[in-house]
């Protein structure tokens, strides 16, 4: 079987659904470009993940030479030693044309987690029903859509909402990460991708100064995704003497379980805060150019996944040039002094959470063998 996923959340989700196939097909095997997660469970990866991990379309364009020579490469690969099955993991951008290309020497082809259509960029329907055989659907509204559109979708819930517990023992995470139970604690998530660490992480410590300048006891958790270390250690250096600052490797699940709030960046990370029922300020910052032709497309006014699923501004989102330390360290404060917002904060993630929380490994598993049944 091929699988390409692009990005840490990618390679969580890949990660989780070859632990599945294993269980079906015992002498499976696992090819095409992945990351650490998905590589210890024996995936063999032709690249490495971080050569796709880009967004945008300045930073596309960027890598656009090099990106689309290994979509060649990987195809020939996979045209000349047919695999039975290619699983698209997220990474529309790269993974829908290659997929097109598979499809049209035989190869079946799924997509696992839907091109958010309904969100932005709604053209891609046609190129997905052209695609793709089956879409393995993470929100229960996606189905629908893409049925009306001529393709096959099944709904098969979030396993992160199966991963993650539906109510968290906080003092246990502290205690893991040896925090006491009178710290403040700042969670900050500035991303996986190359860009989202250059374009957040200096702003988000910023407001983490302004923060502790009025609470003495905090201290600001920063987990760091595989690779990442040195570029992040680089730019949080300055802040060494101004903020109790901790960098630790992965265990953002053990951060978001121990944290007062989070700053997050949109993304996949913005959904795990808010099934750990996690306050947070969810921000986005990109090069000019890409945000303006980003704008264009959207479709709803949210654009991180808790408020979109809810169809509400649930936790505060700033973009763009609204994403500055004194807003930003204005919004934490927010949550801090208003904790009934915080209550009712909880109650609307806890029934997403419950909504969200399916046997997804299984129901994703069962309709691949569905389509390799054909």
């Amino acid at each position: 079987m091929a699988l390409v996923a692009g990005e840490t959340s990618g390679d969580l989700l890949a990660s989780m659904l070859i632990q599945g196939l294993m269980s079906r097909w015992q002498d499976a095997s696992f090819v095409g470009i992945g990351g650490p997660r998905m590589v210890n469970l024996g995936f063999s990866s032709w690249w490495p993940m971080y050569k796709l991990s880009v967004r945008g379309y300045v930073e596309v364009l960027r890598h656009y030479k090099e990106i689309i020579d290994i979509r060649r490469k990987l195809r020939c690969r996979l045209i000349e030693s047919p695999p039975d099955i290619f699983i698209g993991v997220d990474a529309p951008d790269f993974n829908l044309e290659l997929a097109r290309q598979l499809k049209e020497k035989g190869i079946p082809s799924i997509q696992f987690v839907c091109p958010s259509v309904w969100a932005w960029r709604a053209n891609r329907l046609e190129k997905i029903r052209q695609s793709i055989d089956h879409v393995l659907c993470l929100f229960p509204f996606e189905p629908a859509l893409l049925n009306a559109h001529g393709i096959d979708a099944t709904y098969v819930g979030h396993p992160l909402a199966q991963v993650i517990p539906e109510f968290v023992d906080k003092n246990a995470a502290r205690a893991k990460l040896g925090l006491s139970s009178s710290e403040l604690v700042l969670a900050i998530l500035p991303g996986s991708r190359a860009s989202e660490i250059d374009q957040l992480t200096t702003k988000f410590l910023e407001a983490a100064e302004i923060l502790s300048k009025n609470h003495s006891s905090l201290t600001v958790m920063l987990p760091i995704a595989p690779g990442l270390r040195s570029r992040i250690q680089r730019l949080a250096k300055r802040f060494s003497n101004s903020i109790h600052l901790k960098l630790i490797d992965g265990q953002s699940h053990d951060v978001l379980a121990a944290a007062d709030v989070a700053l997050v960046a949109s993304g996949t990370a913005t959904l795990e805060a808010a099934l750990f029922k996690c306050p947070m300020v969810i921000a986005y910052s990109m090069p000019w150019i890409s945000w303006q032709l980003m704008k264009r497309q959207r479709l709803q006014p949210w654009v991180g996944l808790p408020n979109i699923l809810c169809g509400e501004f649930v936790v505060p989102e700033l973009l763009q040039s609204q994403a500055n330390p004194f807003a930003l360290a204005s919004a934490v404060e927010d949550w801090l002094n208003h904790p009934i917002k915080i209550v009712r904060m909880r109650e609307k993630f806890q029934t997403m959470h419950s909504i969200l929380r399916t046997d997804t490994i299984t129901l994703a598993t069962d309709a691949i063998e569905k389509i390799l049944a054909r």
